[in-house]
C-alpha cells in the first residue's frame, strides 16, 4: 500500500472526506428528531442515520491528532500560535459574524453593533452551534507541544496505559455514573476527588489519532476491533431507540465519549487505513486530497445551506426520510464544497477562513 500522494496521506484523506459528509449527515437526520413522535417511522430514520454517524466528530480529532502530534515534522511555537490557533481564531469571529449576518436576515432586522457584538460573542465562547469544534481544537492545540513531548518519549506500552485511563475516566466511568447512580455513588465520590483532569476530554481521541497512524496492529488485534466497532454501531442505534422508548428522546448513547462510540470511532479508523485506503488508483487520491484540503472549510460553511434550505421549507421531513436525509445531504455537501473551494482561493484570505 503507497500511504502518501503528494505528501498527503492517502487514508487519511479518504477518512477526512467521509468524516466530513458524516457531520452533513448527522446534523440533517438530527435536525428533525425533537419534532416527531419517537415510535414514528420517521424518527426510526433519522435515529439509524444519525446513530451510524456518530463517529464522525472523534474522528476528526483523531485525524488532527495523526498529523499536530506527528514528532517527525517540526511544530515551533511560532508556528503553533501564529498558524495553527490563529487561523481558529479568525474563523471562529469570521463564521461567528457570518452566521449572525444569517441570524439578521432571517429575523428582518440588521445592526453594525450587533454585528461587531457577534465578533465578540464568538471570542467569549457564545457562537453558532456547530463552532463549539474550534474551541475545542484550539484547547488541543494549546497543549500540542506538552503531548509532542510525551509521545515523543513514550513506549507504545505507556501510550496503552495513558489511552486505557483516557477511556476508563472520560469514556467508562462516566457512562457508568449515568446508567448506575445508586450503585456507583462511592466510585463516584473517588472519581470526582481524584480530579484526574489529565486524561479527560478530546485529548484520548487525539492521542489515539498519533496511535493508530504510528504504530502497526495484528490481525487478531484488528478484528477484534471490528467486532467491539460493529457492536457499538448496534449498541448506539438500538439503545437510543429503545432508552427513547422509555424515557423519552434519550441521547446518552449519542455522546461521543460513550464507549459504544469511542469503539465505533476507532473500528472506522482502523477500517480506513487497513482496507478502504488501499487504492493505488493516482486520480482517485487526487480528487480526494482536494475534498479533504478544504475539508474544515466545508465544515464552517454546511450549515448555512441547511438553513437555507428549511426556509425555503425544504427538510428532512419534506419527503420520506430514507431517501431525504441522503438526497439533501448530497446537495449540502455540493453546494458547501463550491462555496469553500471559492473562499479558498481568495488571495490571502482564502486560506485563513477555511
Amino acid at each position: 500500500m503507497a500511504e502518501k500522494i503528494n505528501g498527503r496521506v492517502a487514508y487519511a484523506d479518504l477518512l477526512r472526506t467521509f468524516a466530513t459528509i458524516a457531520v452533513i449527515v448527522l446534523h440533517l437526520a438530527g435536525s428533525q428528531m425533537a419534532n416527531v413522535a419517537v415510535s414514528s417511522h420517521a424518527w426510526q430514520v433519522f435515529n439509524l442515520y444519525n446513530g451510524l454517524m456518530r463517529w464522525c466528530v472523534p474522528v476528526f480529532v483523531m485525524l488532527s491528532g495523526m498529523f499536530m502530534l506527528d514528532s517527525k515534522h517540526s511544530l515551533p511555537l511560532s508556528k503553533l500560535f501564529f498558524h495553527n490557533c490563529l487561523r481558529i481564531v479568525l474563523c471562529l469571529m469570521f463564521w461567528g459574524a457570518v452566521y449572525a449576518l444569517v441570524d439578521y436576515w432571517l429575523a428582518g432586522v440588521f445592526s453594525w453593533q450587533g454585528l461587531w457584538q457577534a465578533m465578540l460573542n464568538s471570542l467569549r465562547g457564545n457562537t453558532h452551534y456547530h463552532l463549539w469544534f474550534c474551541y475545542m481544537i484550539l484547547g488541543l492545540y494549546l497543549v500540542t507541544p506538552c503531548l509532542r513531548a510525551f509521545v515523543r518519549g513514550a513506549s507504545r506500552a505507556d501510550l496503552h496505559y495513558f489511552l486505557l485511563l483516557c477511556f476508563l475516566f472520560a469514556s467508562l466511568l462516566p457512562m457508568a455514573f449515568q446508567v448506575w447512580p445508586n450503585a456507583t455513588a462511592p466510585l463516584h465520590t473517588w472519581y470526582d476527588r481524584m480530579q484526574v483532569k489529565l486524561v479527560l476530554g478530546y485529548v484520548g481521541y487525539y492521542v489515539a489519532g498519533y496511535y493508530l497512524r504510528e504504530y502497526t496492529i495484528g490481525r487478531i488485534t484488528e478484528a477484534i476491533i471490528y467486532v467491539l466497532g460493529v457492536l457499538g454501531a448496534v449498541v448506539t442505534v438500538w439503545g437510543t431507540r429503545w432508552l427513547s422508548l422509555r424515557f423519552g428522546f434519550d441521547q446518552r448513547l449519542y455522546d461521543y465519549f460513550a464507549p459504544n462510540v469511542v469503539v465505533f470511532a476507532v473500528a472506522i479508523v482502523v477500517l480506513f487505513r487497513y482496507v478502504l485506503g488501499v487504492s493505488e488508483e493516482r486520480s482517485r487520491r487526487q480528487r480526494l486530497s482536494h475534498v479533504a484540503g478544504i475539508a474544515f472549510g466545508i465544515y464552517l460553511v454546511h450549515d448555512l445551506f441547511i438553513i437555507l434550505l428549511r426556509d425555503l421549507g425544504l427538510t428532512t421531513l419534506s419527503f420520506a426520510p430514507v431517501a431525504s436525509v441522503p438526497v439533501l445531504s448530497a446537495v449540502v455537501f455540493l453546494l458547501s464544497f463550491a462555496l469553500a473551494w471559492l473562499i479558498r482561493h481568495i488571495p490571502f484570505l482564502g486560506k485563513w477562513l477555511t
